[in-house]
């Protein structure tokens, strides 16, 4: 039988079990920080609402076993896990063993078999089905809470916002994640146009869109507002309208060409510098210069509110709450702020101690120069920047305030035949108290600080006799 038949048919039977479930007891829902795992949040919380079911939430970074070993002490009878769990089968299945589980996830998981009659999972790596590509963990919510309430379809537009957060977007969709979007379309929630890929298209003035541009990186404009104002000096562009600066929107045709044609010139050495060309998705039902008009601002709100630890202002947005939508969108100013300081500190200490370069890698150790919550969007940056090689390996690493490090693992280029997420298992295998995860095009790993050493000179050893490899091969 077709595996997306059997996962379709598969997330249908959970909802049944779900559906079982005692209305007067609280569902305890656990769920990732970035965008995508707030998209899945807010849509399993309209489920839930939708049902008068009560619930208690909470927004981790990661999932570990003390996390669970907390949740265990708990009254909840009922826990449901979102865009996480997949990768800690065991010590759910250890800890949590008292309680009745749903894992609505998208990432590999540790094991596809689950005997236990109180573990539930969603997945579509059960299938054979590649989550890090088809479909995002809040569009497997989606499905999953589409089979329990046929109304939660009108927040397919929500599971886009998750997919595109998850980087699933590649000027299109894989099929699962496609089939969501139509059903976006049909219901007058999305149209997709196409464009100049350029965050705050729709409401910056143009020098400052420029200026905070990370994907596509623009060499010598990101991160910088002088050079974004004489790039357009440079193109014939002037940034200003009598006294008030530009938007994209006031561009006339010939400034618009002059503009496409001025990015793709400064991104030439990179494989696809028309890559500034796509795909734009933007929420009908948002308003006209809104931030949130544009699907990937949405996506980057949700990032910004989770990253600086104010989640529900995330879920706030995606459920529609204008008042608590406008505080989110507050947030992200600071957010983008935080982002260019990143670069910035990079660009300054790159010659530094806290940067090691080799043929094939990087590692760049921050400590607390930057935040733990943006050390993997500094490297996902980097990794689109044509500051490297293709398939450089870039591993960035900063500290949290309880003792451990946050690592995160991507490649530059657009290599297909890379998993990440054995890369980063192999560099932490054998180091007491870490912990790896993620998906094959973006990985990561929780190591305690004091460790710091030792796994730098392991993934100097692992990430070096890969680069070697690829080089004689």
């Amino acid at each position: 039988m077709d595996s997306y038949k059997l996962f379709k048919d598969d997330v249908k039977n959970i909802a049944d079990k779900f559906r079982e479930l005692d209305k007067n007891e609280t569902i305890r829902l656990i769920s990732h920080l970035d965008a995508d795992g707030i998209s899945a949040a807010s849509i399993m919380i309209k489920c839930l609402s939708n049902d008068n079911r009560k619930y208690s939430i909470s927004i981790v970074q990661q999932l570990n076993k003390e996390v669970l070993q907390e949740i265990a002490k708990e009254p909840y009878k009922y826990v449901v896990f979102t865009d996480i769990g997949s990768g800690i089968i065991s010590s759910i299945k250890e800890v949590l063993k008292d309680k009745r589980v749903f894992i609505l996830d998208h990432h590999e998981p540790e094991t596809a078999e689950i005997k236990e009659e109180n573990i539930f999972m969603v997945n579509p790596h059960k299938f054979g089905i590649d989550g890090g590509i088809e479909i995002s963990g809040a569009g497997v919510v989606y499905l999953f809470a589409s089979c329990l309430d046929e109304k939660i379809k009108e927040y397919a537009h929500v599971a886009i916002i998750g997919a595109i957060g998850d980087l699933q977007e590649q000027n299109g969709f894989s099929r699962l994640n496609s089939e969501i979007l139509d059903e976006a379309i049909k219901r007058g929630k999305i149209k997709t146009i196409k464009g100049l890929r350029l965050f705050g298209a729709q409401t910056k003035p143009l020098h400052r869109v420029l200026e905070y541009c990370t994907d596509p990186y623009i060499p010598g404009v990101t991160g910088s507002e002088s050079g974004a104002i004489q790039f357009l000096y440079s193109i014939g562009i002037d940034p200003k309208n009598g006294s008030s600066w530009k938007k994209i929107g006031h561009l006339s045709d010939e400034e618009m060409k002059k503009l496409v044609t001025g990015v793709i010139m400064k991104r030439l050495n990179e494989e696809n510098p028309e890559d500034v060309l796509g795909n734009v998705y933007l929420l009908r039902e948002e308003e006209h210069e809104s931030p949130t008009k544009d699907a990937r601002e949405f996506s980057t709100l949700l990032n910004a509110c989770g990253r600086l630890g104010k989640a529900s202002l995330g879920i706030g947005a995606c459920l529609g709450d204008k008042k608590i939508k406008e505080k989110a969108i507050k947030s992200m100013e600071g957010y983008k702020k935080q982002i260019v300081n990143a670069i910035k500190w990079y660009e300054e200490n790159r010659e530094s101690s806290f940067v090691i370069k080799d043929n094939g890698f990087i590692i760049i150790n921050a400590q607390d120069k930057v935040m733990h919550t943006l050390i993997g969007t500094l490297a996902s940056i980097l990794s689109k920047s044509n500051s490297f090689k293709e398939n450089t390996y870039i591993l960035s690493m900063a500290r949290l305030i309880d003792g451990n490090t946050k690592v995160s693992l991507r490649i530059s280029g657009r290599n297909k035949d890379v998993d990440l997420k054995q890369v980063i298992g192999k560099i932490v295998y054998g180091i007491e108290g870490c912990e790896a995860g993620g998906h094959a095009n973006a990985a990561g790993a929780l190591i305690p600080s004091d460790k710091e050493e030792k796994f730098i000179e392991r993934a100097k050893e692992i990430l070096g006799s890969i680069a070697l490899e690829e080089r004689v091969n």
